[in-house]
């Protein structure tokens, strides 16, 4: 090993740091487990310490990559030596995601492809620890016009007020809006208020003449389309 200047050994993880990039570079992000790649994202905020600790110590907290980069800010604070620069860096890794996947959906082209919406808001909310209800607001050619969160609550709840919904769809002159929220509980079945609170907005919808698609419930494994089922 070579010796830095004055006889000291560099640290260990400098040749670790190395390593792990070359293998990220020659195989991608399959060549490395879940923790590496938050190593990566952490040698950012902290060029001069070993951050595979930390690294594991995230995995074990929330369970998987996906639901460490998707905490919320305060959460990962609870993380012994994350700071807030280290935080910063994982919040970037997140929002990126999220554009990378919506981008196939906002460039005002018809929303042919169901995959590329589900795809979105999976990574938008699947590994969220608190249900958020979100809406596609959508032209008459089902292009689409807005993307908003209605509704941020608890690990179980999100307010939802189905009025402003279509007052915010006459707003925008939507023709018809694809109603979304998370089970962060993992299983995307909908409750029977879920199924209630989609007839609502329904019935509101038709006089108005904006009509709901479809309600997809996202879950960390799966995702459930109402429509899917025949429920609506």
């Amino acid at each position: 090993m070579t010796e830095a200047a004055g006889g000291a050994s560099p640290p260990h993880y400098l040749g670790h740091r190395e390593r792990l990039r070359e293998r990220f570079r020659k195989g991608g992000a399959d060549a490395l487990g879940e923790y590496e790649l938050l190593e990566l994202i952490l040698f950012r905020a902290m060029p001069r310490r070993d951050v595979k600790p930390l690294a594991k110590s995230l995995i074990t907290r929330f369970g998987s990559f996906a639901e460490a980069v998707s905490a919320r800010p305060e959460r990962l604070r609870e993380i012994e030596g994350l700071g807030e620069a280290a935080i910063t860096e994982l919040k970037i890794v997140e929002a990126a995601a999220k554009c990378l996947a919506k981008s196939p959906i906002e460039k005002r082209l018809p929303l042919s492809s169901f995959s590329a919406v589900v795809d979105y808001c999976r990574t938008a909310m699947a590994f969220l620890d608190h249900e958020e209800f979100r809406v596609l607001f959508l032209d008459r050619k089902n292009c689409l016009i807005a993307d908003e969160v209605q509704g941020v609550g608890t690990i179980d709840h999100a307010p939802v007020y189905p009025r402003e919904i279509m007052r915010r769809a006459l707003e925008l002159s939507a023709s018809a809006v694809i109603l979304v929220h998370n089970h962060p509980s993992g299983d995307p079945q909908p409750s029977t208020d879920d199924i209630h609170l989609t007839h609502q907005i329904i019935a509101i919808g038709k006089p108005l003449k904006v009509v709901v698609h479809d309600h997809l419930i996202i879950g960390k494994h799966g995702h459930v389309s109402l429509k899917g089922m025949r429920i609506i």
